[in-house]
């Protein structure tokens, strides 16, 4: 029986690539894979005016409880706003309490991931906020620590944190993707070895 990874993210730009690349890295080590989104929750008015390109996921299935309770782990990705998880995650996250109160989450591994439009935008401490919520939920957060190169090497995005993008540039680089799949990779090994799959 294959390994069941959940690849969760809120946003339309490269988040939607990074978490793309994740499901790749998990699908690599014979995982199964699940892309999901969380609901938008900006105003009809603000995404017009700020031309939101929502459009860019309308292939990509909402998020529900049952992808949740199916996965044997979980990657979680948002951009950030201003240092921490975007409203929509923030949102989401915030109505799983049933999942909580029933333990149904407990003891899966769960790994983060972001992006931002500048350097110091928050990289780190939007993986740290929505870190928050595996603590509640007793979950096993497994970050990337320096297991490969691009961890030390990159000067755009990722970090022992997790995989995250220098938004101001079009496009994931080359050390992004690499740190992305090993991020997908990683989390499917981890919830290999503790689902015992």
């Amino acid at each position: 029986m294959s390994t069941k990874i959940l690849v969760l993210f809120y946003g339309y730009g490269s988040i939607v690539e990074l978490a793309k690349e994740i499901a790749k890295g998990a699908g690599e080590e014979g995982a199964e894979t699940r892309l999901r989104k969380v609901r938008e929750t900006l105003y009809p008015e603000l995404i017009e005016k700020f031309h939101v390109p929502v459009e860019n996921t309308n292939d990509i299935p909402e998020v529900s409880y049952d992808d949740l309770r199916w996965a044997d782990g979980l990657a979680i990705g948002s951009p950030t706003r201003y240092g921490n998880m975007a409203g929509g995650m923030k949102t989401f996250l915030d109505t799983t309490a049933p999942l909580w109160s029933a333990g149904e989450l407990y003891g899966k591994p769960v790994t983060f991931f972001t992006e931002s439009s500048t350097i110091h935008g928050g990289h780190e401490t939007t993986i740290l906020t929505m870190s928050t919520y595996a603590f509640h939920f007793g979950m096993v957060i497994v970050p990337l620590g320096y297991a490969i190169p691009e961890i030390s090497s990159t000067t755009t995005g990722g970090s022992p944190y997790g995989s995250s993008h220098l938004g101001s540039k079009k496009g994931l680089d080359e050390n992004e993707v690499k740190i992305a799949r090993f991020q997908g990779k990683r989390i499917a090994q981890v919830a290999k070895k503790l689902s015992g799959s």
